[in-house]
């Protein structure tokens, strides 16, 4: 096939979209090689490519099709400036080539985008998920809680405030002596100052011989403000005590928040 009629032939169109076999397209590459109007003519439907790549398709730059094109095949420009016309069904094949590519681009976008929308309402749902364990948890506890309250085994004491420390203090005693437990409600105590914690002690009064019941601490906490305490010795009286963090072996009399008696 001769320089003219393989320009005509349309396959240096093809060959430039990389659309050739592998056996025509090094015909077209020693064609390239030997005649200098195969190769000016390939420079054109190379240069009419980038244009109409740059019409078609903006966001595509001229510089991304280079290199396309530079990984298709490797030749040399040439100084010559001459002119033709160029086989028009296989531009318009190449323009509607570039179109669906950039459908495919956008779509890949909004895939991205849905998958971004999908893990951030993923990670809004384990949010939530945890957040309903939360509720479900508190719920329970204040349900244990109603029905100690209302459990004939459980009875009410006051511990008044010690008037010479903390006169508005109160808190109060739900006590189970038959399974030595107590729910102690605290919401009558101020918070406790940094570095301190209320230390809560059962009390034998003659000789006074108190017995720490353990710390009001969020560990034994059943509800907002009521802690559970078990297993301590049978109590004559209660008291709380402000005490450093980590509790004390004795309480700090000074610090004795509340005391109350426990009526048999």
């Amino acid at each position: 096939m001769n320089p003219e009629e393989l320009i005509a032939s349309g396959k240096l169109e093809m060959y430039v979209c990389g659309a050739l076999p592998e056996d025509e397209a090094l015909e077209v590459q020693e064609a390239i090689q030997t005649f200098p109007e195969v190769r000016r003519e390939v420079e054109l439907i190379e240069e009419s490519l980038l244009h109409l790549a740059e019409t078609v398709a903006p966001p595509v730059q001229a510089m991304s099709w280079t290199a396309i094109l530079n990984a298709i095949r490797n030749i040399n420009t040439s100084e010559d400036t001459k002119v033709r016309s160029l086989n028009l069904p296989a531009i318009i094949g190449w323009a509607a080539a570039i179109l669906f590519m950039g459908g495919i681009m956008w779509m890949l976008k909004q895939t991205n985008d849905l998958n971004e929308s999908i893990q951030v309402t993923t990670t809004e749902n384990t949010v939530l998920r945890e957040e309903k364990v939360k509720v479900e948890s508190q719920l329970a506890e204040n349900t244990e809680v109603l029905e100690v309250l209302r459990s004939k085994d459980y009875q009410a004491y006051t511990l008044p405030g010690n008037q010479a420390v903390a006169p508005e203090a109160f808190a109060k005693v739900y006590l189970n002596k038959k399974d030595n437990v107590a729910y102690i409600d605290t919401k009558g105590l101020p918070a406790p100052p940094r570095g301190k914690v209320y230390q809560v002690w059962s009390l034998k009064m003659d000789p006074l011989t108190p017995t720490s019941v353990g710390l009001i601490s969020a560990e034994n906490e059943m509800g907002e403000g009521i802690y559970k305490f078990v297993n301590f010795p049978d109590p004559e009286a209660f008291g709380i005590t402000l005490e450093p963090e980590g509790g004390s072996e004795a309480p700090t009399l000074s610090q004795l928040y509340t005391l109350g008696m426990i009526t048999i």
